[in-house]
């Protein structure tokens, strides 16, 4: 038994492990989007930007370009770059509706290719401007906008791979591609190796940024991922005290033998009087409702275990053992039937409930199928609460508490009224029944 326990919590572990990295994959996707988009958007600009002073005012970029400016440039740089971006977003999207993760070596040469743009703008400005000139002109700055939005990767080795090829290439054109200055004095490799150096460093520093901000997703992934499994394992509504202490403390899972207060809630003729309203009526009346008694609950401790149609199932004393489960659960109930009757003075529709609380020893744990289990109770205590919740329809009363609940308020219940030993379904023997007011 053991070993099968062991095993059991390994695969969890293992799921929740599975879990986390695809969550982390989509959105490292989705922020790899975002940076596509700001690449596509800043070429465009920039070719909207050169083409429209191009036919406004021509002089003005011949005079950036010392006369050498051609339109064709920017047909031959910016288009093709904006294409293949285009290209990657949709990739990126396929992979991302696929659940998929992008290929390693194909991030390597995506960022080889986008970082190599700058370079052949640099070449083409060399050629028609001068060494000096291109070198000290604005695009050896473009790199930086690579590096920048390289953060958007989240990935330390990618942002520190686009500033090495950067400096490597802007170096290299430094050093090697001058062929109007072939008579000139030779370039001074110190000077253009600090150039360099700066860049390469600004590639470090993206990575760190883009380091630290994965781990801030990573983090919130982790809390969205533990809330998600508190709320699934606990039930469909678990306040936010119980949350946060489950958090804190760990939400186990193992299965045990618990003394608890059940609740069952139901609304008496709930069905008949929907039968006359529109859906939207019925559930817009039905969540106000249930949002007035699942907030009493919350302050009294208890947690809704199931919705259950036009009712619910409450505990008291779970996940967490109190000793004042039954108490807890009375003063819930007592609290809740006052609070309905304010309900409906504001409404035409009057809605009345039944409360059913029974106490005593009950299984609890996750219960379900391998790929949904669910927090839950099982046991007589469970079944009798119901019981007597339904026992309200035959004394025309509202709350019905048994013998061990009645046993645990001492003065608290002083004004609880005995039923005397009323037959119940499924029960060989008929069973002490009191009602509270």
């Amino acid at each position: 038994m053991p070993a099968l326990w062991h095993s059991h919590e390994e695969k969890q572990r293992s799921a929740a492990s599975a879990e986390f990295d695809h969550a982390l994959t989509r959105e490292v996707l989705r922020t790899e989007l975002v940076r596509v988009r700001a690449l596509i958007a800043t070429a465009a600009c920039l070719l909207v930007i050169f083409w429209t002073v191009d036919l406004m005012a021509p002089e003005a970029l011949n005079h950036i370009w010392r006369g050498q400016f051609r339109p064709s440039y920017l047909n031959v740089i910016l288009a093709p770059f904006i294409l293949f971006e285009l290209w990657v977003h949709a990739m990126l999207r396929r992979h991302l509706k696929l659940d998929r993760d992008v290929p390693v070596i194909r991030r390597y040469l995506g960022a080889l290719i986008e970082t190599s743009l700058p370079t052949i703008a640099l070449a083409v400005h060399i050629q028609n401007m001068g060494e000096v000139q291109a070198l000290g002109f604005v695009m050896p700055f473009a790199y930086f906008i690579f590096i920048i939005l390289s953060t958007l990767r989240l990935d330390f080795w990618l942002s520190t791979f686009t500033g090495f090829v950067a400096a490597a290439e802007l170096l290299a054109m430094a050093m090697f591609y001058h062929p109007l200055a072939t008579t000139g004095p030779k370039p001074d490799i110190t000077y253009h190796g600090a150039r360099s150096l700066i860049i390469l460093i600004s590639g470090i520093l993206a990575g760190a940024v883009g380091v630290q901000l994965r781990r801030q997703f990573a983090a919130s992934i982790r809390a969205a991922t533990a809330r998600d499994r508190v709320t699934n394992l606990f039930g469909q509504h678990v306040s936010p005290q119980v949350v946060e202490r489950l958090l804190a403390e760990g939400a186990e899972a193992a299965s045990d033998i618990r003394r608890v207060a059940v609740m069952f809630v139901d609304f008496r003729s709930f069905t008949a009087g929907a039968r006359s309203r529109s859906p939207q009526e019925v559930v817009e009346r039905l969540d106000g409702a249930f949002a007035v008694l699942v907030e009493i609950l919350d302050r009294h401790g208890g947690i809704v275990n199931k919705f259950l149609g036009d009712g619910f199932l409450a505990l008291f004393g779970v996940p967490f053992e109190t000793a004042e489960a039954a108490q807890h659960a009375v003063a819930a109930a007592r609290e809740m039937l006052v609070a309905m009757d304010g309900i409906n003075m504001a409404d035409s529709w009057k809605l009345r409930i039944g409360i059913g609380i029974h106490f005593g020893e009950v299984v609890a744990g996750n219960i379900g199928s391998p790929r949904r289990k669910e927090y839950t109770v099982i046991g007589d205590t469970v079944n009798f609460a119901a019981r007597l919740e339904s026992l309200n329809k035959e004394f025309n009363s509202q709350l019905l508490i048994s013998a061990a609940v009645r046993d645990a308020l001492d003065q608290d219940g002083c004004d609880a009224v005995s039923l005397g030993e009323v037959a119940i379904k499924g029960y060989d023997r008929p069973m002490a029944v009191w009602q509270l007011g």
